[in-house]
């Protein structure tokens, strides 16, 4: 056998044992914002949300203790407070914007309202921006009755409730690109204010990095079942981007990329994320946008171009989603907090917490990622171009097997080029940008070059 033979052999078998590199040492900032994170403070939240009897979009906007219109205020005035931490960075606001009647579930021309947060970065030549979302509003059964009682405990009282947390816990740290925390409105009556946001974003040109729409994050027992499980929670994205064109098209038919849209990268950097940093938390990774035949607050965003996904429990208790408060064969029906488990929401939120900072402090990602097809050989080599802006420690190689749906090896290189011996026949690569504290930019899948 050759000497270049055995260097391989031995090269594989040593690849073969390799997981993860030194880039994935924990940061001990982002393990203690995770420790910041407080089930008792989220449980506020719901509570406080669930006292103004109802956030139904249509409700009463002028009354201080009923109706959506006190809700934003409160939100609002809550992120005021994590603003006095923040050295004049976070600024908040409610985004108002008017819907035209819908003959659906918008009876008349109404005024709506985005509550916002924007932590302003750090670097004012980094354009990027990361946007972070819950549901404000609530209904009951008749999704146009907007005066009954409905509370929203966790639908979404929970994903509001996680956005926050984040936002107190971030707006004392310091991040290069902006941050958005955003409590939508018009989610039950049609994804209004997120389609509101997805568009001005657009409209204005936002570099959006990632879209995490938060939506029934603290419920573990099932309706159906009485299953509870709080181990694990889904992340659903998208499979071919709304917007791809024929050209992007044609490289994913030749590439058989399908699994690896910016959505389906978000929600597998997701997983990554949080294997390093939360315990007994699995990302169940869900291959579809959205739950069957159904849609959140990240589809205008997925519509628009963006790359986004959406958190939401493992097993929905339909006992307590979009049902009147009321008591029927000793069944207590309605969205109550009474029927959240508030840990499970705070290993989800940590989940969030660590996604979101790990992304707000990496890199850029590397540009023109490629994988050279001038010869037939049973290695791959990939090759690529640093980001402008902040410096890159270095660059992790991801693989898999064509059948896996999470990366399962990390080669660590300085270099902008590696020779490795995986066959493209058999695996799917990208490279992802990792500075010296291990913060990683997203993964870019390479396409071929000559």
């Amino acid at each position: 056998m050759k000497p270049t033979s055995i260097f391989y052999l031995l090269l594989i078998a040593l690849l073969s044992h390799t997981s993860f590199s030194q880039t994935t040492v924990d940061d001990p900032e982002i393990k203690k914002m995770v420790s910041e994170v407080k089930s008792e403070n989220m449980e506020a939240t719901v509570r406080k949300l669930v006292s103004f009897g109802t956030r139904h979009t249509l409700s009463d906007t002028k009354s201080n203790t009923r109706g959506i219109g006190a809700a934003q205020r409160w939100v609002k005035s809550e992120f005021d407070k994590y603003a006095l931490s923040s050295n004049g960075r976070l600024t908040s606001k409610i985004d108002f914007f008017t819907v035209k009647a819908d003959g659906k579930r918008i009876a008349t021309d109404s005024q709506l309202g985005n509550v916002m947060a924007t932590l302003k970065g750090t670097d004012s030549t980094d354009d990027r921006v990361l946007i972070i979302s819950g549901h404000l509003d609530s209904r009951a059964s008749d999704v146009m009755d907007s005066k009954i009682d409905a509370p929203g405990a966790n639908d979404d009282a929970s994903g509001v409730a996680a956005m926050m947390e984040l936002a107190r816990i971030m707006s004392k740290r310091e991040f290069p690109f902006t941050l958005i925390f955003v409590a939508v409105v018009g989610e039950e009556q049609g994804l209004y204010g997120a389609k509101h946001l997805a568009d001005v974003a657009k409209d204005e040109k936002w570099n959006v990095v990632a879209m995490i729409n938060n939506d029934m994050i603290g419920n573990s027992l099932s309706s159906s079942t009485l299953l509870r499980d709080n181990l694990q929670v889904r992340v659903f994205s998208e499979t071919i981007p709304y917007l791809e064109t024929d050209a992007e098209a044609k490289m994913r038919r030749s590439t058989n990329r399908d699994n690896d849209s910016p959505s389906r990268q978000l929600a597998r950097y997701i997983k990554t994320v949080t294997n390093q940093y939360i315990d007994q938390l699995d990302i169940k990774l869900v291959y579809r946008n959205d739950r069957f035949l159904r849609g959140g607050d990240h589809t205008p965003f997925s519509q628009n171009g963006f790359t986004a996904i959406r958190f939401c429990e493992m097993n929905e208790n339909f006992d307590h989603q979009h049902q009147d408060v009321r008591k029927e064969n000793n069944i207590q029906y309605g969205d109550l907090p009474e029927f959240m488990d508030f840990e499970y929401l705070k290993k989800v939120t940590s989940s969030n917490l660590a996604t979101f900072s790990n992304l707000a402090w990496s890199p850029k990602a590397p540009t023109n990622v490629g994988i050279e097809v001038k010869e037939l050989t049973n290695f791959s080599t990939l090759v690529w171009n640093a980001p402008e802006g902040k410096s890159v420690y270095g660059y992790n190689i991801l693989i898999r097997e064509t059948s896996s749906s999470h990366w399962e090896k990390t080669i660590f290189v300085k270099d902008t080029k590696i020779e490795i011996p995986y066959s493209k026949d058999n695996f799917f690569f990208a490279v992802q940008s990792v500075d010296a504290l291990g913060h990683s930019s997203l993964p870019v899948f390479p396409i071929p070059v000559r």
